[in-house]
């Protein structure tokens, strides 16, 4: 069975590796082999078929991540693949660590300034490599708030459903 609930977006197939039906992977797990240790995945091709799958074995050439998926041994049946999203139930993570947050936690959460001004919710954070920004959005406008403690995200509140920042309204 496919679990229906909150999921995780893992990683995608890029294509093949050599000739037997090897699997190049993105992951964005850190590190990225980290992705075999959340299993079974559900697949989810890019026509929007689901599957589920548990087995996957794989390792990291330095370059690419190279997974064997169990019963696929052709090369053309990968390529076909291509694209497919890699995603595992919410479930499946440990518990983040004091302080710490998956970002698909804080999605959908409000966010507010330490005045109490709404700046609508949160859609997605991404990452920079400087640092993480968190994206507001509400009705008007998109604010990019850099996801940084405690100078400009001074609490994170899941009870009350609420990110508290010091930033301006008007930027």
């Amino acid at each position: 069975m496919i679990d229906s609930g909150r999921r995780i977006l893992l990683g995608r197939v890029i294509g093949a590796f050599g000739v037997r039906g090897d699997v190049k992977l993105e992951s964005w797990t850190e590190p990225r082999a980290a992705i075999f240790g959340y299993q079974p995945w559900i697949l989810r091709s890019p026509q929007g078929v689901e599957t589920q799958m548990a087995g996957a074995r794989g390792r990291d050439t330095g370059k690419h991540l190279v997974a064997q998926f169990p019963g696929v041994t052709d090369r053309d049946v990968v390529e076909a693949m291509r694209g497919t999203e890699i995603y595992v139930p919410r479930s499946a993570l440990p518990p983040p660590s004091a302080g710490e947050y998956y970002w698909v936690d804080l999605e959908g959460l409000r966010v507010v300034t330490v005045d109490g001004v709404p700046l609508g919710t949160v859609s997605h954070l991404f990452a920079t490599g400087a640092n993480d920004v968190l994206v507001a959005r509400d009705d008007e406008r998109e604010r990019m708030i850099p996801f940084v403690q405690p100078q400009y995200v001074t609490g994170v509140d899941f009870d009350a459903g609420v990110v508290t920042v010091d930033w301006d309204p008007d930027f």
